[in-house]
């Protein structure tokens, strides 16, 4: 009895033990795929990004916005960030997430500017 129980748990340490390493390399994988980008120069896509944090379009879920109207974008954020705030009995958990949605967006926006002026600044062929 005490042998069969020795080998499941042997069993079962290695058997997390090989998923903690494949997790591991997963991601140093996906670190090292976001680092590049960033070395590189060229804005993250909005699925690149995801590797670092909110989604496109849960940010925009979030704050309730369709377009990236940087006008509806603020006031939805000072209205949701207002009313949760944890004097006002708010939750600060969902003024975290308002907080990371509006900066998500305003990357984007960030990113669309810098492809804007790459744009304009190509010569005309």
């Amino acid at each position: 009895m005490a042998r069969y129980l020795a080998q499941i748990v042997v069993l079962g340490a290695q058997v997390l033990g090989r998923a903690f390493a494949l997790a591991l390399r997963q991601e140093f994988a996906a670190s090292r795929a976001a680092a590049e980008a960033r070395g590189r120069g060229r804005p993250l896509s909005a699925a690149e990004s995801r590797v670092a944090g909110i989604s496109l379009q849960e940010a925009k879920q979030i704050l309730n916005v369709s377009s990236l109207a940087p006008e509806e974008i603020q006031k939805n954020y000072e209205h949701l960030f207002k009313v949760n705030d944890k004097s006002l009995g708010g939750s600060f958990y969902v003024q975290s997430k308002v907080l990371r949605a509006k900066e998500r967006l305003d990357e984007e926006l960030w990113i669309q500017a810098q492809s804007q002026k790459e744009e304009e600044q190509k010569p005309e062929t």
